[in-house]
Order: structure tokens, then C-alpha cells, then sequence
């Protein structure tokens, strides 16, 4: 009777602490009065730093969390700090971010969403940002083993951060339908960032950045940054003096023994739709070069993600030579290999440290090269990003911005 008194009453505690553990979340959500929920297929982290920087431009008290490349809180100075993660990525770490941003008094937290699986992508909305305006920056194919198995479906599981009588900005075109309807459903005020207002963003807008930036991205940003206030040059100088995210894409020029190499990071664009219009793009910018060189790191926990490039990329602009680092290898190149690619291009580079990655590509790039990153930065891809920008220069964004033609702008 005893041990079942204690019982009941160790489970009421739990129970008491719980709720009060509810309770002052929400109270504290209700000291920050703009809550941004950022969401999406790719650029989830360069929004929600082009927006925060807007915000704090525009004399907004603005704190941010990037789940990306690697995991930043971002205080209302500008400064940011690693996320620290005594185990493996967990969506509860929002509370601690949404307490942070409560102890610095934040008018405003801007909030990458870092769920995968649907029903926390909802939790992640309903109970732990409780978002004023969300955003859901696209809808591509990809983690279909987890929100597939086709784009309607990843559309339909990014709908579950719409939030509840607020306001949803989003670029996304071809699968609009499913968030108006998730909008409509909430109560929620839709607002659709249009290829008109992509193709309002000009060079010279684009040629601030030291890095480079989606036309879309930008506008989404902006966008937001108005309705709360921000007159866009106000936002737009904020956004170019914000620290870049480590994945954010970024060419470098390098000179080493008489060869003159263009690596381009694109690890970061993990969709094959995303990582062809960068691949295009790239070549577009560096039309002249003897040999290309796609460098793919793999991941054997994304089998499907390795999957879905090797074959789309049988489709591509072809490379000259093709280096598989990461793991699980093998799976990309049976399926390149079933899409008709030819294996004797592909150079197996699994367990190389990344000084003697950069030497297969020395050896691989003849007189001149493009070679460009791509399908996951996790891993050896920052490393390789870093080895690449310690040995060259970067190709500032406004070097050649306003000499290109607008299809070859590299954004």
C-alpha cells in the first residue's frame, strides 16, 4: 500500500512539473511578441539570418537560432554562439533557445525549425515557438525517406509549422495550394513572395553580399522584414553586414603550381533541383576552364538522398571527373552506374583525409578547373569547404556582379 502511495505520488509530481514547466514556456513565448518560425526544403538558415539581420537593422531587438551547418544562437548584437548538444540533435533544445531569448529581453525571435519527421515539425509549432508569422521558404524532394515519398507530401509535412492565426510568408510556386489550404484552415494570413518580386532583386542588390545569395531568399527576407516595419534599404544594409552561415555558398579562387582551380560550395543545396540550378550556374561563371570536377559526400544514414543526386546528375551538364568522399559511397555510384554513367569518371575517395583530397583534385584539374562541392556539407564537406578557402581567394559576389548577364548571375 505504501509503495503504492509513493507511486501515485512521484507520478503526481511529475505530472505538477510538467505543467508548471508548460507554463512558464508559454509565458515566456508571450514576452517575446514577434516569433518567426522558419521552415523549408533548403536556404531554411540563410532566411532566417537574412531576416534577423533585417530586423536588428531596422532597430528591432532580435534574437535568432540557425540549425544548419552547425547550430548557432545569434544575440541581439549580431554576436552568436554553438549551440551546445550533449547528445544527438533534439527539438526540446528550442526551449532552452526560446528562455535564452526571454533573458535578453528579445522583441523578436527569428527560429530555424530543426524537425524532419512531421508530427514534430507540428509540435515544434504548436507547443514549443507558437509562431505570430512562419515561413516556409520551398518544397523540393528531399528527406523523402522521412516526409515523402513525393514532393506533395514533403509540401504537406512542412504545412505543419503554419501557424495558428498569424501570418505565413512563403516563395514556394508550385506547391502554394497546400499551404493556402493549411493557412485557410488556421486562420492564418497568407503572403506569397512571387516571381515578380524575385525579379525585383537586382545585381547590385545581390553585389552587397560577400557570399552568394538566392534572389529568393532575399526577397522572402524582405518581404517579412517590411510588414514588421523595416524599409527595405534599412534591411538590405543590415543583411549585408551579417555574418553568413558556414554553409552558405561561396567560390574561391586558387593558384597552386601553375594551375588555377574555382571551387564553388555547393555542399549545402541537398535537393537535385537545387544542386543542378547551382552546378548550371557555376558553369555559367566559369566558362573557360579545361576540366569540371563534382565532388560528392556522401552520407550512408541518406541512402535516398544518394540515390536521388546520382541519378539526377546522369542527366546534367557533365563532369570530367567525378570524386565520391563521406560514406556510403557504393550506393551512389550503383545508382549512377544504373543511370547510365560511366564509372571510370568516378574516383573513390572515402577514407582520404582532406589534404589528399585536394591533391586527387590537383592531379584531376589540368591547367584549369572548376570544382564545385555538392549533397552534404555534414562531415568532411565543411572540412573540405575550409581547406579550399584556407589556400584561396574568395570571389567576391561584387567583382563581376554587374558585368553578367541576369542568367548568369550566381545566386
Amino acid at each position: 500500500m505504501d509503495a503504492t502511495l509513493l507511486l501515485l505520488g512521484l507520478v503526481g509530481l511529475l505530472a505538477a512539473g510538467g505543467v508548471l514547466e508548460s507554463w512558464t514556456h508559454r509565458r515566456r513565448l508571450r514576452q517575446i511578441p514577434i516569433r518567426i518560425h522558419v521552415n523549408g526544403t533548403r536556404g531554411k538558415s540563410s532566411v532566417t539570418r537574412l531576416i534577423a539581420a533585417g530586423l536588428r537593422a531596422g532597430g528591432i531587438r532580435t534574437c535568432a537560432k540557425t540549425t544548419g551547418t552547425l547550430p548557432r544562437m545569434i544575440l541581439p548584437d549580431g554576436r552568436e554562439y554553438p549551440v551546445f548538444r550533449p547528445a544527438k540533435p533534439n527539438v526540446i533544445e528550442q526551449l532552452r533557445i526560446v528562455d535564452a531569448a526571454s533573458e535578453f529581453g528579445a522583441e523578436a525571435l527569428v527560429i530555424e525549425c530543426m524537425a524532419l519527421i512531421p508530427t514534430l515539425q507540428w509540435l515544434s509549432e504548436s507547443r514549443l515557438v507558437r509562431a505570430t508569422h512562419g515561413v516556409i521558404t520551398n518544397a523540393r524532394e528531399d528527406h523523402l525517406d522521412v516526409m515523402g515519398p513525393t514532393e506533395h507530401d514533403v509540401a504537406c509535412a512542412l504545412a505543419a509549422t503554419v501557424p495558428v492565426q498569424g501570418t505565413l510568408y512563403t516563395s514556394e510556386q508550385r506547391r502554394l495550394d497546400v499551404f493556402a489550404n493549411a493557412a485557410r484552415d488556421r486562420s492564418t494570413n497568407l503572403v506569397a513572395v512571387g516571381q515578380s518580386d524575385v525579379d525585383a532583386i537586382t545585381p547590385d542588390d545581390l553585389a552587397g553580399f560577400s557570399y552568394m545569395e538566392h534572389e529568393d531568399n532575399v526577397a522572402l527576407a524582405l518581404q517579412v522584414c517590411a510588414d514588421l516595419g523595416v524599409d527595405r534599404e534599412t534591411a538590405l544594409q543590415g543583411m549585408w553586414d551579417a555574418t553568413p552561415d558556414p554553409g552558405a555558398m561561396t567560390a574561391h579562387e586558387i593558384e597552386f603550381f601553375g594551375r588555377k582551380l574555382y571551387f564553388v560550395n555547393g555542399f549545402a543545396a541537398n535537393d537535385p533541383e537545387s544542386t543542378e540550378q547551382i552546378w548550371n550556374l557555376a558553369i555559367a561563371r566559369f566558362p573557360d576552364v579545361e576540366r569540371r570536377i563534382a565532388i560528392f559526400n556522401c552520407r550512408a544514414d541518406r541512402p535516398d538522398r544518394s540515390r536521388q543526386l546520382a541519378i539526377a546528375c546522369a542527366a546534367w551538364q557533365p563532369a570530367d571527373h567525378y570524386i565520391l568522399i563521406g560514406s556510403g559511397a557504393y550506393i551512389f555510384a550503383r545508382a549512377a552506374e544504373k543511370a547510365g554513367m560511366n564509372l571510370l569518371k568516378f574516383t573513390f575517395a572515402e577514407d582520404r583525409r582532406v589534404e589528399e583530397i585536394f591533391e586527387t583534385v590537383v592531379e584531376l584539374a589540368g591547367a584549369s578547373a572548376l570544382v564545385m562541392g555538392m549533397a552534404n556539407i555534414g562531415g568532411p564537406g565543411l572540412d573540405v569547404v575550409r581547406y579550399f578557402a584556407n589556400r584561396g581567394r574568395p570571389k567576391h559576389h561584387a567583382e563581376t556582379a554587374r558585368q553578367r548577364a541576369p542568367v548568369e548571375a550566381f545566386t
